[in-house]
């Protein structure tokens, strides 16, 4: 039982796991604001009731383009938000040079 103790302990898997929960609570509140704050705004600025509603009709076919700049405006905030905390992070280590 050490021996697996241990490798927890230098794999970093407890960082790991708090990493996945830190990253899905930042997800919900990222869907949240886009969901409850940037999408309605959108949606004020096309003139309708909701984005995700949006769709191109042909025929029998919807094509989503509203759900799908949804998600798309989603990713976007997700990833930059990923990317300025991985900065924030990166500041924070000395330099590997010395």
């Amino acid at each position: 039982m050490t021996g697996f103790i241990d490798f927890i302990k230098r794999q970093g898997v407890v960082g790991l796991a708090v990493g996945f929960m830190l990253g899905g609570a930042v997800s919900k509140l990222v869907a949240a604001l886009v969901n409850d704050v940037v999408n309605p705004l959108l949606a004020l600025a096309i003139n309708t009731a909701n984005l995700r509603d949006n769709a191109l009709v042909i025929r029998d076919v919807r094509i989503l383009w509203g759900d799908l700049l949804a998600t798309a405006i989603d990713f976007v905030i997700i990833a930059a938000v990923v990317y300025i905390g991985f900065r924030v992070l990166k500041l924070g280590e000395p330099d590997a040079k010395a």
